[in-house]
């Protein structure tokens, strides 16, 4: 049986106006991206990789085009329903990772759910829940700014997770790791994927284009295609062995 897919566009454009040069970002784009899937965008600096992730989380709106999620044409929606949409369905993940210094891993976590009005009873099980996924839930209540680098970021995914949304989006999430929490994140973002979570990380980093099961190259705001890395022959490695090899 096919995968559900979630993300459907069509003729996605961006442009900005520089001065009085009009900047196209990003040319007509078409996807589709499968729940469950873990893809990759790739290209040189200045491709429209991140104008590209933040066009799909509506942080930045589209000028022309077709975006579809789970069916649905969200770029008809208002502004404060494309927020609440965002909250719900969507979760972040940078390549600084912006917890709050002076607040807990607990305080960090329960902002989304405050701005979802979570029921507050619920909240500590959702928070818990969600450092459970990235090993953290014994950090819960140390403040922010004593974890770790590789810790830090393991927290903010959680911070994505905390509203179960369907789509996590990373832009260079491990760009500020060494290469053992580089290895510890695509992985606990890969098992996200097997849970049913669709993830769509930029990256420079091959390595990591070679974890996913996709890769979708950019160059000069034109979506040149995708890579299936998951079509690989027998003899060759599978993502989670790629993963292994970071």
């Amino acid at each position: 049986m096919d995968r559900e897919i979630i993300i459907e566009t069509k003729d996605l454009a961006k442009e900005y106006l520089d001065g009085g040069n009009v900047i196209r970002a990003l040319k007509k784009a078409d996807l589709q991206v499968a729940k469950g899937e873990m893809v990759a965008i790739m290209g040189p600096s200045g491709s429209g990789k991140s104008t590209l992730l933040y066009v799909l989380g509506l942080l930045h709106p589209p000028t022309s085009g077709v975006y579809l999620f789970k069916g649905k044409n969200i770029l008809s929606y208002t502004r404060e329903e494309q927020a609440v949409f965002r909250n719900r369905e969507l979760g972040f993940v940078f390549q600084s990772c912006d917890l709050l210094p002076n607040s807990t891993v607990f305080e960090n976590l329960e902002l989304p759910l405050i701005y979802a009005e979570a029921d507050r009873s619920q909240r500590r099980k959702k928070i818990l829940q969600a450092l459970d996924r990235v090993g953290l839930s014994h950090r819960v209540d140390h403040w922010s700014n004593r974890l770790s680098g590789g810790e830090r970021q393991r927290a903010a995914i959680a911070r994505a997770l905390v509203n179960n949304p369907s789509l996590i989006l990373g832009d260079e999430p491990t760009g500020q790791l060494d290469q053992k929490n580089t290895e510890i994140v695509v992985q606990q973002l890969r098992d996200l994927s097997r849970q049913g979570f669709t993830v769509i990380l930029v990256t420079h980093e091959d390595e990591i284009g070679a974890a996913c099961d996709r890769v979708i190259r950019i160059r000069d705001g034109v979506v040149l295609g995708d890579e299936d890395e998951q079509l690989y022959d027998a003899g060759d490695m599978s993502p989670e062995s790629r993963i292994a090899q970071l």
